[in-house]
């Protein structure tokens, strides 16, 4: 009998010890974390930490708010030095950057894929973002999917509702906008001139890229990519779209019923807001669809960030835990974060919480972001590989080439070199 007691002691040791190695590998219980943007990533990152202060009571985080460009240029360094010991334990990464740092510099990430986080519960286009040769290098974070906000009062007075502009394909909405146009004088649309972020979003939404498979550029004669150039151009020359200078210049058409919507990541929800007495004009529902282009769908992203756990932790243990039972984990957590700080997840389950379900008044009392949450999970994936933003630029210059009279093709052949001779090929 005591040898069996003595038995059961010793499992029961060795039970405990797991669990102690499980949660910090160097006994200690604190994790350093780069991010940016106090009222929104460090904000989630803070109350990422009291939740799990409640699993693990000695449980430190310590946040170094370090703005994005900043963080870029650290990893660069830390990378071309092949030195990472001044890198912290988790550190925020832009999606769209998110490739291109695990392909320069792979020894700077844990694979974590092993991690116990269940990406199977995130979209899986947002997870994509930091996923290199099968393996996963980021926690998903905020969501970037696509959102069409229109203004029912604007659309009424040209008769239609939002349901006319929800699953429909973009030939269907440039009839509408022209019609829109001209009984109520306000053009459908604005973007900023020269950014490519409504181009980026028409690509996604069919699952088409400016890369191939092997990571070689699919710019010139990507039939994809000229459908989205022309729905552009035709909206812009038939007063559709309006090119507007600045960030600022975009949030003004928008809070000062300049245009009768906007097409964006979810994020602009924030902004939209700021207009006060606009409450109960907006509605949200899905983009238009590329017509006649093989995947097209009504779904998209643009921008946000997931969260990598750097080679320098000392504790990937307890980085794991915590990201697993927190980011990936925890409906809880996204509940709290969203009134504060608009944080919207694309972690599945938050999207079928209470909180999530809330109708927002502002828009109509719909469910929006429930909503959102479940676009999250419908958006294509696509490769944004480690020239995404030489790409981006090369066709932000091919797009006012085109715009400005220029030949299609022959502008996204010269987009395609641009990039080719950036990357050496």
């Amino acid at each position: 009998m005591k040898k069996l007691v003595s038995l059961i002691l010793v499992l029961l040791m060795a039970m405990s010890l797991v669990s102690v190695s499980a949660v910090a590998e160097d006994g200690s219980h604190k994790l350093t974390v780069w991010c940016w943007d106090p009222a929104f990533n460090i904000y989630a990152m803070k109350e990422a930490a009291k939740l799990y202060k409640e699993i693990d009571p000695a449980f430190e985080l310590d946040v170094i708010e370090t703005p994005w460009n900043d963080l870029q240029t650290k990893l660069t360094t830390a990378g071309m030095a092949g030195d990472y010991s001044t890198l912290p334990d988790i550190f925020l990464c832009q999606d769209n950057a998110f490739q291109k740092n695990v392909l320069a510099f792979p020894d700077m990430f844990n694979d974590l894929t092993a991690s116990g986080v269940d990406f199977s519960q995130f979209g899986a286009a947002k997870t994509a973002y930091s996923v290199v040769d099968g393996k996963n290098y980021g926690v998903p974070f905020d969501n970037g999917a696509v959102i069409q906000c229109v203004r029912t009062d604007i659309l009424e007075q040209a008769g239609y509702t939002v349901a006319d502009l929800t699953d429909i394909d973009w030939d269907r909405y440039i009839a509408i906008g022209e019609d829109v146009l001209a009984k109520t004088g306000k053009p459908m649309l604005s973007s900023t001139a020269g950014e490519p972020d409504m181009i980026m979003m028409m690509l996604q939404s069919a699952g088409a890229s400016l890369f191939d498979a092997q990571g070689k550029p699919a710019i010139a004669g990507n039939e994809a990519l000229k459908k989205a150039m022309d729905v552009y151009t035709t909206m812009v020359k038939k007063g559709i779209l309006v090119e507007v200078t600045g960030w600022d210049g975009y949030i003004g058409t928008l809070v000062n019923s300049t245009v009768a919507g906007t097409i964006n990541g979810c994020w602009i929800l924030a902004s939209i807001q700021t207009a006060k007495d606009q409450s109960g004009k907006w509605a949200v529902t899905n983009m238009p669809k590329l017509p006649g282009v093989e995947g097209a769908t009504n779904y998209s992203n643009n921008g946000g960030s997931s969260w990598a756990v750097s080679s320098n932790c000392k504790n990937t243990a307890l980085a794991y835990d915590f990201m697993s039972k927190i980011w990936g984990g925890s409906v809880a957590f996204y509940e709290d974060i969203l009134p504060s700080s608009g944080a919207l997840a694309t972690y599945l389950p938050a999207g079928k919480s209470t909180v999530y379900s809330q109708p927002q008044e502002f828009f109509g009392g719909d469910t929006v972001f429930t909503k959102i949450t479940e676009y999250a999970g419908k958006i294509p994936s696509n490769y944004t590989g480690a020239y995404y933003y030489e790409a981006r630029n090369a066709v932000a210059v091919a797009m006012t080439t085109i715009l400005g009279g220029g030949d299609v093709d022959a502008a996204l052949a010269e987009a395609q070199s641009t990039v080719e001779f950036a990357q050496g090929v």
